[in-house]
């Protein structure tokens, strides 16, 4: 039975994905630092896409909503942006076919296959009901991030990490590591607890980079 394998293998593919996605950000920062302004570098989606897809697992056997929501809305997103950077064509069509087709693959199979783990999906008696609507209402608000950075990057056709993410990046992430805290998931609470930090980061950089810019603008006389 899915759930059933050993509770460290389940712990060990949530925390490589949160590995990855940590990653990303720490590669995003540090090209950020050196550019004196937020970037969005390619390695950033790649890390994205990769960590979504065993994060989606992670969730499923945590038989978690919250999570596998969160991963599926966010997931044509970075392959969208993987678009824009002009990444996802050079991947090969056997990799990109994989990478579409596997959510769907995955949650064909929990339906088909495995009843009884996809109605603990929806409806885990581990949990309070106000958790799991905090919990989902938490991942919600954080994907939201990547929906705007999405909106904002279509209007610039570019990859764009705007102010806006980041502040919208704080916000969810302090209400998921209270989820966290509740679930006592120490996934959860390694990465955000130290992806607060970077986004604050980004935030204050995004505010240098302003300020440069502003005073950097010549002065028009009349």
């Amino acid at each position: 039975y899915l759930c059933k394998m050993p509770v460290w293998i389940i712990f060990t593919l949530g925390f490589t994905a949160q590995l990855l996605f940590f990653s990303r950000t720490l590669i995003q920062w540090i090209f950020s630092e050196r550019e004196g302004r937020v970037v969005s570098p390619t390695l950033y989606w790649q890390f994205s896409l990769y960590a979504s897809i065993l994060m989606l697992f992670y969730g499923i056997f945590r038989q978690d909503l919250a999570i596998c929501i969160g991963q599926m809305l966010v997931y044509a997103i970075y392959i969208r942006n993987l678009q824009l950077k002009g990444a996802w064509g050079q991947m090969s069509f056997a990799i990109r076919l994989f990478i579409i087709i596997l959510p769907f693959v995955v949650l064909g199979w929990l339906t088909q296959y495995s009843g009884d783990l996809f109605a603990g999906l929806m409806n885990n008696n581990d949990i309070p009901t106000i958790w799991v609507w905090w919990g989902t209402a938490a991942q919600l608000f954080f994907t939201f991030r990547f929906i705007y950075q999405w909106m904002v990057s279509e209007r610039q056709k570019s990859s764009e990490l705007p102010l806006g993410f980041w502040l919208i990046s704080v916000t969810g992430s302090v209400m998921i590591l209270v989820y966290a805290m509740f679930r006592l998931d120490p996934v959860l609470l390694a990465s955000h607890s130290v992806g607060v930090l970077l986004y604050a980061r980004n935030i204050y950089i995004h505010r240098i980079s302003a300020i440069r810019k502003s005073s950097a603008r010549p002065i028009i006389k009349n």
